[in-house]
């Protein structure tokens, strides 16, 4: 970003210094171009005075700034300087300074869900970069199902934090991704994650993960695969040594109820089976460590199965010895002082930083270690090497990502600054993360798209049409240029009027009904705007209705009454809907989701609906009917148990009546998808399996049994991998990029085995009456099982089924 007026308020400052520079006697005006110049000649560099960690001359000569030692060793001696006063005064999100080792305060506390926001203390708009790219909110950019949009967009999150902390205006630990499954319709957050399907959690945990903590191996002009097939990519980021940035998974583990009823998140207790926490929790949080190569863990407020996540000990031994787990553990905020003051955990502050501690956690979002530490130690319920042990974890990431090794300016990525945020290339990334993520749901007759020489006059209706505070949703920062959806119309067909129809999205009262319904008859084209933002859905609070919210469907049912031709519906928000009624209805020709869409999303709806782009996006959550609120938010079971009138969850088990199946979404083209070549037959005797890993149990129809493999994450799965090359043929007149999902079945399985599952995604652009060819690597070992009753993963022996679309391949694993 350029400098702007903001960077003259040292002016009064400088001027002193300017007029010394000129001749004492000849007072000639200096042009205006030199004495700008000279201004920021003399001002300091953003960030030039800042205090860091072996700072020279004074604080450089300590053993720990010796970078020719190994990191380790450099941590260790840092530890060995500190008093136990200054160690505990480190436990905290914002971590003390130490004058005496040049050590000044750090805050850990910094957020990048999708883009730099100003949530935690960490990050602040007030210095010389005043804005950040809203990029459109997770749930949006899953859509797409493009990892290297994820990939390139978690990159561009990175290069901006670390220019925000070059500026000092940010810290280089961030607390992102959310990658909770979306377990239930209801959750407030359920838009700050990638979606239902643990195995694009897991994906995505890796891409971002891996991009944002390390740019290296990024090739800059790496193409995002609009106009070609998108394929994974592995291996040059996420590396565990040296980091650019350092990114957290969160919150760990079944986390995902905010405030429903008389369940709060800071005192669920989450019942969870064996084998849902195997095949459902978990798998995102394995990919984000071994192999996203995460450095930070937020574990959660939830208990988990009677034990609060961050005093979860086996859940955080787990993350070492068997993941590889090599970075931080912190607490989710104020999580460690509701162990004892609203759980009842345990019986003393004391004891709660001690079960902490000793579980496993690393820093206290908060300052409850802070209070209680020094007199655990002195009670003997912790000891100052549980203490070191946290502090080695801490300052080994700190290390890892340089902090120690002087100058920032002088360092690898020091040059990154002010105008590398808010550039042309970020906003290009967040217009083709929105626009790969809008969803079509519904197009009758071809109304859409729109052609901009036949409208002549157009309405938008709805609350959210005139206002960008609504485009980005949770968790966003101070957009750099928003667009209302007003405005984008506005800038297709300038006349377009605009009718709220009620005072917010909440809509409790339709005030401007008469209003809207004036504006709406007298256009020729109305586009209805409806859906949730964050006063239905946000952190600390559930929705209770899968409905539109207070009287939008009187509005949009008085609209559409109104209107000349069928309307379209533009719904907006993250959670499910039930729009049943508008999927129905014949005056209502199309309907189309856009999520949040971010800083561009006012351009990107016009864009959509005058065809600009073909929508390829498909729904990352399974939409459910209203009556699904009769099942309690607060059962975690994922499976269906008919006999109990248990209806399941998500796509995978799900048996109830749904209004949008996961995967769904539309085009302006009709596409048509063949399996060019698959294996129909994968033996396990020509791999490197013995008969020993081969097991059987009761079939889940109850009649006979089923052989299958049990999973051992050591064992390698590579001689079972398998691809899967399919043909995309667009047979319309209009081009685009869209989500190919390949899913499986079996055609046996045990208790609980899943109705399918998602095996493999991709993003691929076809021509107008063009074909495409792609290919798809499959794991059967990773994506093709689950996990039986005693929570182990197992692959079902026998025929399994690939499906794409209606189109399907019979593969039979056998012995």
């Amino acid at each position: 970003m350029p400098f702007k007026i903001k960077k003259l308020k040292n002016k009064t400052r400088a001027l002193p210094l300017i007029q010394r520079m000129q001749p004492p006697r000849r007072r000639r005006k200096i042009p205006l171009p030199l004495l700008l110049l000279l201004l920021f000649a003399v001002l300091p560099a953003a960030g030039a005075n800042r205090d860091f960690p072996c700072k020279p001359p004074h604080f450089n000569s300590f053993p720990f700034c010796n970078t020719s030692l190994s990191i380790a060793d450099r941590v260790r001696s840092l530890i060995s300087l500190l008093t136990l006063q200054e160690k505990i005064k480190q436990l905290s999100n914002t971590a003390a300074a130490v004058p005496r080792l040049g050590l000044p305060l750090y805050e850990w506390w910094s957020e990048s869900l999708h883009g730099v926001a100003g949530n935690g203390p960490g990050v602040r708009f007030n210095g010389s970069i005043s804005t950040a790219t809203v990029f459109p909110q997770v749930i949006l950019s899953a859509a797409s199902f493009n990892r290297t949009l994820w990939r390139a967009l978690a990159r561009a999150i990175a290069i901006e934090a670390r220019a925000m902390y070059n500026a000092d205006q940010a810290g280089l630990t961030f607390w992102a991704p959310n990658i909770n499954i979306f377990r239930d319709p209801r959750w407030g957050r359920g838009q700050e994650t990638p979606g239902e399907d643990p195995m694009v959690a897991s994906v995505y945990a890796v891409d971002y993960v891996s991009a944002f903590q390390s740019q290296s191996g990024w090739n800059p002009n790496e193409s995002l695969f609009i106009r070609g097939s998108s394929r994974r990519i592995l291996g040059e980021g996420g590396d565990r040594g040296l980091l650019m940035m350092s990114a957290c998974c969160k919150h760990y583990t079944a986390y995902d109820l905010e405030k429903w009823g008389n369940f709060t998140r800071y005192t669920f207790d989450a019942q969870v089976s064996d084998q849902d926490m195997e095949d459902t929790f978990q798998p995102p949080f394995r990919s984000c460590i071994k192999e996203g190569g995460a450095s930070c863990l937020m574990c959660s407020y939830n208990q988990v199965n009677g034990v609060p996540s961050c005093a979860h000990g086996d859940l955080l031994t787990e993350i070492r010895e068997q993941w590889g787990f090599e970075g931080y553990v912190t607490s989710d905020c104020d999580a460690v002082a509701i162990i004892f003051e609203d759980q009842k955990y345990a019986s003393s502050p004391e004891d709660a930083v001690a079960d902490v501690l000793k579980a496993g956690m690393d820093i206290n979002c908060g300052k409850y270690l802070l209070n209680h530490t020094e007199s655990a130690v002195k009670l003997g319920k912790v000891k100052e090497e549980d203490i070191d042990r946290a502090l080695f974890n801490l300052f080994s990431v700190l290390f890892r990502l340089k902090l120690f090794d002087g100058n920032p300016a002088k360092q690898q990525y020091g040059e990154l600054g002010a105008g590398n945020v808010c550039t042309k290339e970020h906003r290009q990334l967040a217009f083709e993360a929105a626009r790969q993520g809008v969803v079509l749901l519904k197009n009758e007759g071809g109304r859409l798209p729109l052609r901009r020489s036949n409208v002549a006059s157009m309405a938008l209706i709805g609350p959210a049409g005139n206002r960008t505070e609504v485009l980005g949703g949770g968790y966003s920062g101070v957009s750099c240029d928003p667009k209302t959806l007003l405005d984008g119309l506005r800038d297709y067909v300038p006349s377009t009027a605009f009718a709220a129809g009620c005072a917010n999205t909440s809509c409790v009262t339709a005030n401007g009904l008469k209003e809207a319904v004036r504006v709406a008859g007298a256009a020729e084209v109305v586009v209805v705007v409806a859906g949730l933002n964050l006063t239905e859905e946000t952190e600390d609070h559930d929705r209770v209705s899968l409905l539109l919210p207070g009287k939008q469907e009187e509005l949009v049912h008085a609209v559409a009454s109104a209107s000349k031709k069928p309307l379209v519906l533009v719904l907006m928000g993250g959670g499910p809907l039930d729009v049943s009624f508008a999927k129905e209805d014949s005056r209502i020709a199309a309907i189309i989701w856009i999520g949040y869409p971010g800083e561009v999303g006012g351009q990107v709806l016009a864009e959509a609906l005058f065809g600009d782009f073909n929508p390829g996006g498909r729904l990352p959550v399974t939409w459910y009917p209203e009556s699904f609120t009769t099942v309690p938010m607060n059962d975690m079971n994922m499976r269906a148990n008919p006999s109990g009138g248990y209806p399941g969850r998500t796509y995978r088990f799900y048996t109830g009546r749904i209004v949008y199946e996961y995967g769904y979404g539309l085009s302006y083209s009709s596409y048509a998808y063949k399996f060019l070549s698959a294996p129909s037959k994968i033996s396990l005797a020509n791999s490197s399996f013995s008969e020993a890993l081969i097991d059987r149990e009761p079939a889940s129809e109850g009649h006979g049994e089923v052989d299958y493999l049990r999973i051992d994450e050591t064992t390698p799965c590579e001689d079972l991998q398998f691809t899967v090359k399919i043909s995309v043929a667009n047979n319309g007149e209009m081009e685009g990029s869209h989500a190919i999902l390949l899913f499986s079945r079996s055609d046996k399985s045990i208790r609980g085995s899943p109705k399918r599952q998602l095996v493999g995604f991709d993003r691929v652009f076809t021509a107008a009456n063009g074909v495409s060819v792609i290919d798809m690597l499959v794991d059967p070992c990773k994506h093709m099982s689950s996990a039986n009753e005693k929570g182990k993963l197992i692959l079902v022996l026998g025929a399994h089924m690939l499906m794409l679309g209606d189109t399907e391949h019979e593969l039979l694993i056998c012995s």
